[in-house]
């Protein structure tokens, strides 16, 4: 059988072919899924997508028609998935359940560092041979307060990076994570995190419980010179109100891996065309605003086990078993 893998990037197409050989053959392709390039997998039983696919209902029909049964997701998120469609068309949909929290936990950092110390317009400014320190000045972390939203895997992960650095960690989440609570951290309600902290991160899912969490009430409630790094789901931070809020000059620094309207936009080359965006073509205007094109996951070892989890899944399929990856049909 042959697996259509949709949406690979340049270093992924040799490491899923490596991954796949001896058990299926595998096709990559460069486009992602939507209404428009669904017909290329007619024929196909199982297809391979990732997390910026277009899963929605027509084009799950247009999967299903085609012959498709099988959905094998290359991430952990599936928000962009309807799976109330896809079991209604008798679809088999699993995901990536775990990978490496430290890949996403090390770049959020990364983040919240290029964005205190002026990385980016430091470096800019020497390959003009410009040396000056004027507009670079950060502030030491150790010491300050950072808030934890999401406190599972990758937000323990984050943690420990926070507390080697002598940080005090606040946290907020539905249930405590002890390794965290062993770290020192304490939890708190949102508003007293947003509120006292100088770091705010974000490692939440995103559902309908989660979109918008950090609304224009949260942006204001949150310090003036606070650092606020989002590497889990765009749809986390209301932009157009963050934007606003920076317009306003607030905010020390902001790192964004993520972009709620990142669809059609992101792992892509748009340098050659017009910006349609008006909100992002704002944003990345900003001076104290670092955003990356969600490669927070992108490490050799989360990319490999991603892989892996997705080979995996496919020979579940195959052979009829099930696994906790399986979101559809459900248990």
């Amino acid at each position: 059988m042959e697996i259509l893998a949709f949406g690979v990037q340049a270093d992924e197409k040799p490491l899923i072919e490596k991954a796949f050989a001896g058990h299926h053959d595998v096709r990559c392709v460069d486009v992602f899924v939507n209404e428009d390039t669904a017909p290329i997998a007619a024929g196909q039983e199982v297809i391979s997508t990732s997390v910026n696919a277009d899963l929605g209902p027509r084009v799950l029909e247009i999967l299903a028609a085609g012959g498709t049964r099988m959905i094998a997701q290359r991430s952990t998120g599936f928000n962009n998935i309807d799976l109330e469609v896809a079991e209604r068309l008798g679809m088999t949909v699993a995901r990536v359940s775990y990978y490496s929290p430290y890949s996403v936990a090390e770049f959020a950092w990364t983040l919240a560092m290029a964005v205190n110390r002026r990385i980016v317009r430091a470096s800019t400014r020497t390959r003009d041979f410009d040396f000056r320190l004027d507009g670079l000045m950060g502030r030491d972390m150790h010491g300050r307060t950072v808030g934890v939203l999401g406190t599972g895997k990758i937000g323990e992960a984050f943690a420990r990076i926070a507390h080697g650095f002598g940080m005090r960690l606040l946290g907020w989440d539905v249930a405590e994570n002890p390794a965290c609570v062993e770290l020192g951290m304490k939890y708190v309600p949102k508003e007293q995190l947003l509120a006292e902290s100088d770091l705010v991160t974000l490692h939440v899912p995103l559902m309908p419980e989660t979109r918008h969490l950090i609304d224009e009430a949260a942006l204001k409630t949150m310090k003036d010179d606070a650092i606020l790094v989002n590497s889990s789901r765009g749809g986390l931070i209301d932009t157009v109100a963050l934007v606003m809020e920076l317009r306003a000059g607030r905010f020390a620094g902001v790192g964004l891996d993520v972009y709620e309207a990142e669809a059609g936009l992101f792992f892509l080359d748009k340098s050659l065309q017009a910006v349609e965006d008006d909100t992002l073509a704002r944003l990345v205007t900003f001076p104290n605003v670092l955003v990356t094109s969600h490669q927070a996951y992108y490490t050799e070892d989360a990319v490999g086990q991603i892989i892996d989890a997705t080979v995996q899944n496919v020979l579940d399929y195959t052979a009829g078993r099930r696994s906790e990856n399986v979101l559809v049909p459900r248990s």
